[in-house]
């Protein structure tokens, strides 16, 4: 036993002295590049294409590894979850690289190569020693991030969501008519809540309500396939927001904000982290939080309800058997809205970490093969949340009551997540 202290302490001391040196050789961490952190999360929207609600938990993992293993170094903030030993002199980039790459060949094992391209390429910029120590401290990190969440729930198999055909529940919709997805969401831990249901959202308005009868009619009008009601303009943003005219998904959009807003500022890499981890983080939990609360409240979808409007005892509604929405609707239960809940918390996450919501802004959305990119400009946060909202009624398949109800609730996500986690030391 006292050999193998020994042992460590001369190799403890090996590194220390290596550390000394080569922070007088090379510079000291604070100097570290962002870019880094912004690099890696455009890697990762290239690698996972998708619209999944997979993807917000990718965001969050990488995120959470990269902040923790610049800290670990820099040492600003207090950790998110982990924190590891690091000798001076170890590179912040070199961290936030490994981390990033060894969190993604976890998630996306059939990409290494690309993943192990762009760590190779970032490394080569630094100082052989500096980016060894460095790499070292993201390795730790991101092995102990991976274990943390190696076990959560995600993977386990959801349970069948079957409700009778009464009024007002929740019925497959087409038109493919498939089973409720990502039920297994409700048993998954949060990131940062306690539980799914912290900031559960209130229930829908009931069917024979006048509120109810209001939003059908709004959204019946403006969000029906061949509505002569709803502007191009409104058209546009629907297609925009649901990622169908182009390769930029919800999840990835504010991400694009984030970015742009982080070169704007010129912050910092342990301050890009941190904006980053507070997003995602904040993204994937408010996505939780709807997604669960769907499962609890079970509502029907506005086509199916139009559709069936005769049975919902309301005088006021009208049933139309071949209405159908523009967009397709998610295989999932409507109430409340999953995007006006993401884009509450993002917009709102954002606001937070700089203080102020009225930070003007681009949109740009990447156009697919054949269509060009889109880009709308846009004087606050909230007000691409609002636009990312109202896209669901125009896209015909939530209720303004959905809406309303998820950025009522969401945006104390971030507010919890700001409050307790990688505050200033």
């Amino acid at each position: 036993m006292k050999r193998s202290h020994g042992n460590r302490i001369r190799t403890y001391g090996v590194l220390l002295t290596i550390g000394i040196l080569a922070s007088h050789a090379y510079g000291h961490a604070s100097r570290a590049d962002a870019t880094v952190a912004v690099e890696w999360n455009e890697i990762l929207e290239t690698a996972a294409s998708t619209t999944s609600l997979a993807l917000p938990r990718y965001y969050a993992l990488m995120h959470i590894a990269m902040f923790d293993a610049v800290n670990s170094i820099e040492r600003k903030y207090r950790r998110y979850r982990f924190s590891t030993w690091a000798p001076l002199g170890a590179s912040s980039e070199a961290a936030a690289a490994q981390a990033a790459r060894d969190v993604l060949v976890a998630q996306f094992p059939a990409a290494q190569a690309t993943f192990d391209a762009a760590l190779e390429a970032r490394l080569a910029r630094l100082h052989p020693v500096a980016a060894k120590l460095g790499s070292q401290v993201g390795k730790s990190i991101a092995k102990q991030v991976l274990a943390w969440r190696q076990n959560d729930g995600w993977t386990q198999p959801a349970a069948p969501y079957v409700l009778p055909t009464f009024p007002g529940l929740w019925q497959p919709t087409p038109p493919a008519l498939q089973q409720a997805q990502f039920r297994q969401f409700q048993q998954t831990e949060p990131f940062a809540l306690l539980t799914p249901t912290q900031y559960q959202p209130d229930a829908p308005p009931t069917l024979t309500s006048e509120q109810y009868a209001h939003d059908f009619e709004q959204v019946k009008s403006l969000g029906s396939a061949t509505s002569a009601e709803r502007t191009a303009e409104q058209t546009q943003l629907a297609r925009l927001f649901a990622g169908v005219v182009t390769r930029t998904v919800h999840f990835s959009l504010w991400n694009h904000v984030a970015r742009d807003t982080a070169r704007d500022h010129g912050l910092s890499l342990v301050e890009t982290a941190r904006l980053f981890a507070l997003l995602n983080v904040s993204i994937h939990d408010g996505l939780q939080t709807s997604h669960s609360a769907k499962f609890i409240f079970g509502l029907w979808r506005p086509v199916t309800a139009i559709q069936r409007a005769d049975e919902d005892l309301n005088d006021l509604t009208t049933a139309d058997a071949s209405w159908l929405p523009l967009l397709t609707t998610p295989p999932y239960p409507s109430h409340p809205g999953n995007m006006a809940c993401v884009s509450a918390s993002a917009a709102h996450a954002l606001a937070l970490f700089y203080g102020t919501d009225s930070v003007p802004f681009t949109a740009v959305w990447l156009g697919n093969t054949g269509n060009p990119d889109v880009s709308r400009p846009y004087g606050s946060f909230w007000q691409m949340a609002e636009d990312q909202a109202m896209s669901r009624i125009h896209g015909g398949i939530h209720f303004s009551f959905e809406s309303s109800a998820s950025q009522e609730s969401c945006v104390k996500i971030p507010e919890y997540v700001i409050e307790n986690y990688m505050q200033l030391r």
